[in-house]
């Protein structure tokens, strides 16, 4: 499996993905950067209904969208959007931090690897996507700890693709490490911003899209290679999951 800041308004924010309205569906869009493209979805916290889903009522992982969306519709809900939502394991658990419904499922992850070169979770600093309050934010997991914040949704993952609007220090201009990635971002504290790549890029550029494209100070890779996937009604795309299925899934709903 792939293991590859109540603060607001500073760098600090808590808490993870939540807004309880009548949601409208995400406006995604292709773009292109340079010679790569990119899927880019604005989620606007005050609109759309977006929370994450890991495990469904038997307590077993969901694994794929249509398997979320399914257990939704009995619910009178439908899925408009999805995407996967962090780093997991071969039993698609979590691999860090992953809060669900302002409960924690798995505590935060600060272990270090003696590989080399180190899993992408474990290139530090690897960071926290949270929201609570309706508000949103990406850190890295020091400063997580530091707020010490209460989410109502939080997922870990890493490495951060660009703290403090700098770009990752463990990043490689012109590498030849291409994979298909995704990643997230919180261009301000009611506006959520995920892109996923059309093709293959390196860590570099990847970075640089969400930087100097979508003007994030702070983002958060997700996964990438065949872990990596979307869900939109929009777009009509289901993309199925590698790796035997997903981890955590960011989602927006609509409330019937």
């Amino acid at each position: 499996m792939t293991i590859e800041r109540t603060l607001f308004g500073t760098l600090l924010v808590p808490a993870l993905l939540l807004a309880i309205t009548e949601g409208a569906e995400a406006a995604c869009a292709p773009q292109s950067f340079e010679d790569a493209g990119y899927v880019v979805c604005d989620f606007d916290l005050a609109t759309d209904n977006l929370q994450m889903f890991w495990r469904g009522p038997d307590e077993q992982p969901y694994a794929t969208f249509d398997a979320l969306a399914e257990d939704l519709a009995a619910r009178g809900k439908t899925l408009l959007f999805g995407m996967n939502g962090g780093m997991y394991g071969d039993d698609l658990s979590p691999i860090g931090l992953y809060v669900e419904g302002s409960k924690e499922l798995r505590p935060i992850n600060t272990a270090s690897s003696t590989e080399r070169p180190a899993p992408n979770f474990y290139k530090k600093p690897n960071g926290v996507f949270l929201v609570a309050d309706g508000k949103a934010a990406v850190m890295t997991t020091e400063d997580f700890l530091k707020a010490k914040p209460t989410a109502d949704f939080a997922t870990q993952s890493g490495p951060m693709l660009v703290i403090d609007g700098t770009l990752h220090p463990a990043f490689i201009p012109g590498s030849d490490s291409l994979k298909e990635r995704n990643g997230i971002c919180a261009p301000t504290p009611t506006r959520v911003t995920v892109a996923i790549t059309e093709g293959s890029v390196n860590f570099h550029d990847f970075g640089r899209f969400f930087r100097d494209r979508l003007g994030c100070d702070n983002a958060l890779f997700l996964d990438g290679g065949s872990a990596s996937g979307i869900y939109s009604t929009e777009l009509g795309r289901d993309d199925p999951p590698g790796h035997g299925g997903y981890g955590p899934i960011i989602a927006v709903i609509e409330e019937k």
